[in-house]
């Protein structure tokens, strides 16, 4: 059975705007969103992500998402 993250943009959008959320969290989410059968307007989730943070932020984002290092501590 497989199993997928639905409404991914707006559970990103809505976590990127949670005043305590980690970018480490983030990261998981974004990877799930990564492997969803969904479109995703990562354009605009990108954009978050810098607004609230950095884009250093986002290249760390986007690496702990694609390495897998999302998961491990």
């Amino acid at each position: 059975m497989d199993i997928e993250l639905c409404c991914c943009e707006q559970t990103l959008l809505s976590e990127i705007n949670m005043p305590k959320v980690t970018k480490k969290l983030v990261s998981m989410t974004y990877r799930f969103a990564l492997e969803s059968s969904e479109e995703v307007n990562w354009a605009k989730v990108n954009k978050a992500i810098i607004k609230k943070w950095s884009m250093s932020a986002l290249y760390d984002i986007k690496n702990w998402a694609w390495s897998g290092k999302c998961f491990k501590d």
